[in-house]
């Protein structure tokens, strides 16, 4: 199965069927990572960019390990190392690397709505691998892969979201796609980091109580601090944010018994979560990063699969 239309752009609009293909499909390339041979003809033939003007570790390296393990020709482009530098224009450079026979661009950028702008422009297939504060879409599929390892499926699961939400990319996609496989979702943090009455996602929920959103929580899921995005001024300190928003041992009391934690990466230890809990029995923050592997493999595949694409 291929999705339904030629880029990734966002869960807002796509399919609960869409999604658990991505996610069966996942569950292949899974073996594949963790297997002793990490090389399939997946991908042979087949050419990925990733173009990021945003740094990162995590997506960047698991969509080229991705394309790599699947046999096919990657190379990444940064902006600080590109024309971009030079006051080349986004479309510009994506139509470059489009008349170089890509199949596909992996898209990170600090502008809302940049990917959707590339899409349009070029025949490759985009991916976005985290616009502005929009959305982070591969991000959110590797959470909802993590969680229904771990959990079965997604009906009638409590999954709190803790932190800074009104800057979270990653926190607005897993909105979208847990909401519509039938999980709760409720947002905890400082008011100065929630949205704005008027301005909330419908279908969850928004509370300044930490402890009222931990309660009975299948899942806890804390948020980096995004200080690059913020002005100054959201909240009184670092400590005073760890002291009352932070996921502490005494907290994750509150979840249920066998509750997960869950954190996108990378941490601030000792802000928004303590060592303890981040290395503890219940915390799965680092088979986080093989299951973005595997879905980025899901990813790519399915996407390149499509003949009428161009």
């Amino acid at each position: 199965m291929a999705l339904k239309t030629k880029d990734l752009l966002g869960l807002r609009d796509i399919s609960t069927d869409e999604i658990l293909e991505i996610l069966d499909t996942a569950e292949t390339m899974k073996k594949i990572v963790t297997g002793p041979t990490k090389k399939t003809p997946h991908l042979q033939g087949k050419s990925i960019i990733n173009l990021f003007y945003e740094n990162s570790t995590r997506t960047r390296l698991s969509f080229e390990l991705a394309a790599k393990y699947m046999s096919a020709v990657a190379a990444n482009i940064s902006s600080s190392g590109s024309s971009v530098k030079k006051g080349e224009s986004l479309i510009d450079t994506g139509k470059t690397i489009d008349m170089m026979g890509t199949d596909l661009i992996v898209l990170r950028h600090p502008m809302s709505g940049a990917a959707a702008t590339l899409a349009a422009n070029v025949n490759a297939a985009v991916i976005n691998a985290g616009d502005g504060t929009n959305e982070h879409p591969t991000q959110a599929l590797l959470d909802m892969f993590t969680i229904r390892e771990k959990k079965g499926g997604f009906d009638g699961l409590k999954v709190a979201v803790v932190g800074d939400v009104v800057h979270s990319r990653v926190a607005r996609s897993n909105i979208f796609g847990l909401t519509k496989m039938g999980a709760e979702v409720v947002l905890a943090g400082p008011p100065t980091l929630l949205p704005a009455p008027g301005c909330e996602i419908p279908g969850v929920q928004y509370t300044y109580n930490i402890e009222e959103a931990v309660k009975g929580a299948d899942v806890v899921m804390a948020l980096r601090i995004q200080l690059e995005r913020q002005k100054k001024g959201l909240f009184p300190s670092i400590r005073e944010y760890s002291r009352f928003f932070g996921i502490d041992p005494e907290m994750l009391k509150l979840a249920k018994p066998d509750a997960i934690v869950m954190h996108p990466g990378p941490m601030n230890r000792g802000v928004e979560i303590s060592s303890y809990v981040a290395d503890s029995d219940a915390s799965f923050i680092n088979e986080q990063v093989t299951n973005g592997v595997s879905v980025r493999m899901a990813l790519l595949y399915m996407m390149t699969r499509r003949e009428l694409r161009r």
